[in-house]
């Protein structure tokens, strides 16, 4: 494999191009469980008929694991809407309706996002009192088993030359309530300092779905909580500043 186009460098992983492949080469300390998962995660939705890259190998490269899919030629949603933000509307709405889409599919193989909400709050920083309290939120809610992403934000769907969108990154995929999901790409978009579009994503999420905003608000402490284990510190911050917001407007 040919490892010298580089498309993307992360923290734990650089993602190169080697003609219509695309080969996802992990750090050497990379948990080889998350690796096998998220390839598992990806082999499972592409079962559910979603525009996806399709996964061809998982293999180990130099002593470091890594993913070979399809190479998709394209421009991430993201960066669309950055070179033309007079059409952020009809963006947010493409965005919005791949979202319902997502969440129309169901997987039983899929791990359960109540599960690892679960794990995950178990493992922040938090009183006592604040996780015993999000357990008891968390188990109140609908149990739902749809197919969530996890990470769904615009830099994650590629717009082909086309015009298809393909979704990528199913790292974090689970089955689960598709409110959660939603209250998710809210706070990635507060995140971004986003905060405009972020209520009209969900202004709009909320109608197109026919979903009560209350109801998605209800799960953003929960959301937030989880997601403040991984981040750094100053994502962890804010997210922490969401765990005790009870009453929304």
């Amino acid at each position: 494999m040919n490892l010298d186009r580089v498309i993307a460098v992360r923290n734990t992983k650089t993602i190169y191009r080697d003609g219509d492949k695309c080969i996802k080469v992990f750090n050497e300390k990379f948990s080889k469980t998350d690796v096998l998962n998220e390839a598992l995660n990806q082999a499972r939705i592409e079962e559910t008929g979603l525009n996806i890259p399709k996964i061809s190998e998982v293999t180990i490269i130099d002593g470091r694991w890594a993913i070979v899919s399809d190479y998709i030629k394209g421009k991430t949603l993201a960066q669309i809407m950055q070179e033309d933000p007079d059409n952020m509307d009809k963006y947010l709405e493409m965005f919005v309706d791949l979202q319902i889409e997502v969440q129309s599919k169901t997987c039983a193989d899929l791990n359960k996002l109540k599960d690892k909400m679960n794990r995950k709050i178990c493992q922040t920083e938090l009183d006592a009192t604040t996780r015993y309290d999000l357990h008891t939120r968390l188990e109140s809610m609908p149990k739902h088993n749809k197919v969530c992403h996890g990470d769904f934000n615009p830099s994650n769907i590629i717009i082909s030359e086309n015009g298809t969108p393909y979704i990528i990154d199913w790292s974090h995929a689970t089955q689960g309530n598709a409110s959660a999901d939603a209250a998710r790409t809210y706070l990635l978009f507060w995140l971004a300092g986003d905060i405009e579009n972020a209520d009209k994503y969900l202004n709009l999420f909320c109608k197109k779905s026919n979903t009560a905003k209350q109801y998605v608000q209800k799960w953003m402490p929960i959301v937030a909580a989880s997601q403040s284990v991984k981040g750094n510190e100053k994502e962890r911050e804010f997210l922490l500043s969401w765990v005790n917001v009870v009453d929304y407007e």
